[in-house]
């Protein structure tokens, strides 16, 4: 297999927009600027690394010093489907364009609630939109009271069931969220991931648990990783990212309980010897800092990252190719607690980078797709352009 690079690292930062999209009015985010918007919160972040391999080259961003000489390509990509969630970002990343966006809902019909009750022997309580830490504090103590089900939504297309772990054992609550997925597969619903959110605790002190369990739609199509795997390269997927994609194309899953979770797994599977690809999502800054609207949090949470990628960097093999980016925008300073429709970063490293230069504008979030296809020389999807002869 003659490939350009024979490990390519991929790592989503979730949510790290860097300024409005052209077309962010017709999603109400005029005005959205998520790296922006904490730097200037943050009176300037503090990300040296990177800042060397050139994000304030792609805008300036309080704080980070633009590089005389980056380290890495960069450029920034605009979204090309019809939406600024979680799955959509990633499922075009990997070649999809999504033209219908999934559902989202202030509150589930009566109907769904109903079958939910019927089918489960369980009352539910909450359907609304919450923070997942702050409707267990609220409604947590009726749920161990009554054994009803915590069902609530966010400004994602999600159905999330929380229920503590002594009340509806992990088991259950699986069980449920299946049947709950089956359910909401009708295109009435057209609801891209129904979550299990179990937690453990008393009133007034309760925590969630790692026990976290994401039931996604497939993808709509064959993504590049269904290519990889078909041609038997290997996919590791980290975090969240098998979830996303209903496992379609990994070769081998690895979870993670938060950011530095995923860097510590990140670099621990940089030691693995592999030919493929290796998918990371990094969830705090979307799930902890921006739908929660903490722009200090969410700048800490940069700053703690920014630390860890040396570690990345300097285990990096000749043959291997990181590529840093996003999957839409989540602008703490924003109104509303929903993601922004934002272009995001690119940064493109290996070590034969002597100068990192500016490459074009992606119109497509699927040009990395599209890259990652060709270095492997496996079927590429209809969409995305290749990049990998302007990083050579």
């Amino acid at each position: 297999m003659d490939n350009t690079f024979k490990r390519v690292f991929l790592v989503v930062m979730d949510s790290v927009g860097i300024g409005e999209a052209p077309d962010a009015e017709q999603f109400n985010d005029k005005g959205a600027d998520t790296l922006g918007h904490i730097a200037e919160h943050m009176n300037g972040l503090q990300m040296p690394n990177m800042g060397q391999l050139g994000l304030s080259n792609i805008r300036e961003i309080k704080g980070i010093e633009k590089a005389v000489s980056p380290k890495a390509h960069y450029t920034k990509m605009e979204e090309m489907s019809n939406g600024k969630d979680t799955m959509t970002g990633h499922w075009e990343i990997m070649g999809l364009y999504i033209d219908t966006p999934f559902r989202t809902f202030e509150e589930f019909p009566k109907e769904l609630i109903d079958e939910i009750e019927q089918r489960t022997g369980r009352k539910v309580i909450g359907n609304k939109p919450a923070s997942g830490t702050a409707i267990i504090d609220e409604l947590g103590p009726e749920h161990m009271e009554t054994g009803a089900l915590i069902v609530y939504t966010s400004a994602d297309s999600v159905l999330q069931i929380a229920a503590h772990e002594d009340v509806v054992p992990i088991e259950e609550l699986y069980e449920i969220c299946e049947m709950c997925r089956e359910i909401t597969l009708d295109e009435k619903y057209m609801i891209g991931r129904v979550i299990a959110r179990p937690f453990i605790g008393e009133p007034g002190n309760f925590e969630r648990t790692s026990n976290r369990h994401d039931y996604a739609l497939k993808p709509f199509g064959k993504t590049v990783m269904n290519y990889l795997k078909e041609d038997e390269y290997d996919v590791i997927a980290l975090g969240k990212i098998s979830d996303i994609y209903d496992g379609e194309g990994v070769t081998k899953e690895i979870r993670t309980k938060d950011n530095m979770d995923g860097m510590d797994k990140l670099v621990a599977s940089m030691d693995e010897d592999f030919t493929g690809l290796n998918f990371l999502n990094l969830v705090d800054f979307d799930a902890k800092y921006g739908h929660r609207r903490n722009p200090q949090g969410y700048g800490e949470a940069l700053e703690a990252y920014d630390k860890r990628l040396p570690e990345v960097l300097d285990k990096m093999q000749d043959d291997d190719l990181l590529i840093i980016t996003a999957d839409h925008g989540n602008d703490p300073i924003h109104h509303g607690t929903d993601h922004t429709r934002e272009y995001v970063p690119l940064l493109i490293f290996h070590n034969g980078v002597q100068e990192g230069k500016e490459l074009p504008l992606r119109k497509t979030f699927a040009d990395i797709g599209a890259t990652v296809a060709e270095n492997f020389n496996t079927k590429r999807p209809e969409y995305g352009t290749s990049f990998l002869k302007d990083i050579q």
